[in-house]
This record gives structure tokens, sequence and C-alpha cells, in this order.
């Protein structure tokens, strides 16, 4: 009789900094805290992320086929994999087919498309990078953009604020691309001057859900990190798309509440520590819509 393992396994394909919540060292805990047995393929190494300045980084594209080469002999499987940031064209195709091997029918394959915020594409990328990527997410079940990405993604001119209509049609395209279900972060109408909200799209039952919350003036680097991260172990576990966006809009939030009280260097990323054991918890409240 074959053993299975109780716990579920994730691919994470993210990097690795030292110093500072980003990546790898909030997705770890927050995928363990929710029962997720996280497997990290790390595409760098950083003395602290990339908001530092004079960070020392050692780029890993030339060990990421050699570890997966050792995993494809130990005919590991997993049941979802999960990318973030990738550095390079190279990266981006080493992930295609790490799919590729990968996949299965069961599997979940989530994309983090990390290109910029703010307008802006993060200063490594070029938008050549922009791409790559737009090539990256065909293959992805589930992909994650904040509202920048997904301007980019779609070669559309980004604003602040965008009408509810106007987001779905943005998001319908994406979906059009391949993603079965579309998370887009960071979104900010004329409406809603106070809050921000968070918008969803199953494509197989053609919905769209809404998240919304208080809009803090403030950044914290890995944000979108533990968003993505609470949202990939809550489809896991079997929640709904609905309940899934719930869960990590109110942990990120109680992450970014729990932090801004303090006299406390924002560049180091919420305190994590705090609210991990929220996940514990169902949801404190279901303040999903839909739209």
């Amino acid at each position: 009789m074959k053993l299975t393992n109780p716990v579920k396994k994730v691919a994470a394909i993210h990097d690795l900094s030292g110093f500072g919540r980003a990546s790898l060292t909030v997705i770890i805990p927050i995928l363990s805290r929710m029962g997720i047995q996280v497997c990290p393929l790390p595409t760098a190494v950083l003395s602290t992320h990339s908001k530092f300045s004079d960070f020392h980084f050692v780029d890993l594209t030339h060990a990421m086929e050699p570890i997966i080469a050792h995993w494809k002999k130990l005919d590991l499987k997993f049941d979802a994999i999960y990318s973030g940031f990738l550095g390079s064209h190279q990266q981006i195709e080493i992930v295609k087919q790490f799919i590729e091997d990968f996949k299965h029918d069961e599997i979940k394959i989530i994309v983090d498309p990390v290109l910029g915020d703010n307008g802006k594409l993060y200063a490594p990328l070029s938008p050549e990078h922009v791409t790559e990527m737009k090539s990256l997410i065909e293959h992805a079940h589930v992909i994650t953009p904040n509202l920048t990405e997904a301007a980019y993604l779609l070669d559309e001119p980004f604003s602040e604020r965008i009408e509810t209509e106007r987001i779905k049609e943005w998001i319908r395209r994406l979906a059009d691309k391949g993603p079965e279900i579309v998370i887009v972060t960071s979104v900010r109408t004329r409406k809603s001057e106070d809050r921000t909200a968070v918008v969803a799209y199953h494509r197989s039952d053609d919905r769209f859900w809404r998240v919304s919350c208080n809009y803090f003036p403030t950044e914290y680097p890995g944000t979108g990190d533990a968003f993505a991260s609470v949202v990939t172990g809550a489809l896991l576990q079997g929640d709904s798309l609905p309940i899934a966006i719930d869960r990590a809009v109110q942990f990120t939030s109680m992450g970014v509440r729990a932090t801004f009280g303090y006299e406390y260097n924002n560049i180091e990323g919420i305190l994590l520590e705090r609210v991990l054991n929220q996940l514990d918890m169902p949801p404190l409240s279901m303040s999903y819509e839909l739209i």
C-alpha cells in the first residue's frame, strides 16, 4: 500500500533576503503556520531585500536547474507551485519548464507577477521583463497582480484610481490569457477616498468578488508576499475564492495595524511575528461582496 503525505507541499520559487520581512522569510512562516510544507527553490540570496541601499546580491540562476534535476530524480510531487520575483528571462524560462515537468491534474499554479508598484517598474526590471512575464501567466491557474502590474500586463496606462467596470474589464482580459482565477490588489476607486480593495474573478462561474479595507498612508515591503501566501494556503485548505481573499485581506490588514502604531522603520516590513497566530483562526467576519 502506497503511503500518502498528510501535509500538502508547495514549491516556492522566490528570492531569500537575510534581513527585512519579504519573499521567503514571509512565505515560509505563513504557509507553515497554515499546515503546508514549503519547499523553497531560491532564485537569489540577498543580504537584505532590495528596498535597503547597498545590499549584497547573489544570483542563483545557475543553481536552479541542478536543484530541479534532483527533485525530479526524487520524483517529488507538489500540490502547488508558487512563484514570485524572477530576476531574468532565463529564470522565467526555467519556471515555465518547471511547471511543465511537475504539473499534474490536481496541482495549483500560482504566479505573483512581481513587476512594480505605484505606477512604476521595480528598478532592476525592464520592459522586456514585462513581455516575458506575460508568457508566464499563461501557465498559471491563479495570478495576483497589484493594479500597477495589471496595467503593465495589459499595456494600459496606470492611474491611482480606477472605476469598478474598468477593473472588471481588465480582469476579464487577464483571465483570457489563461488563468482561471485573477486577483488584483491595491484597487482604489474615486468613490472610496479612504478605502482600498482586492477584486477577484473566477472564470468558471463568471463571478467577481471584492473585499475592501481601510487605506493606510504608508508602505511596508513584503505585504504583497503575505497576501499571496495566505491566498495560496487558503485555496489549498479548500476555501472558496471569496473566503480566501477575505482571509488574506484580514491578515495583511492586521499586520499593518499591528505595526502602524509603533515608531518603527517601515522598510523592515510588518511585524509578522505578532499576527501569525491569527492564521489559526477562521475569518473574524465575512466582508466579501459580489460585484
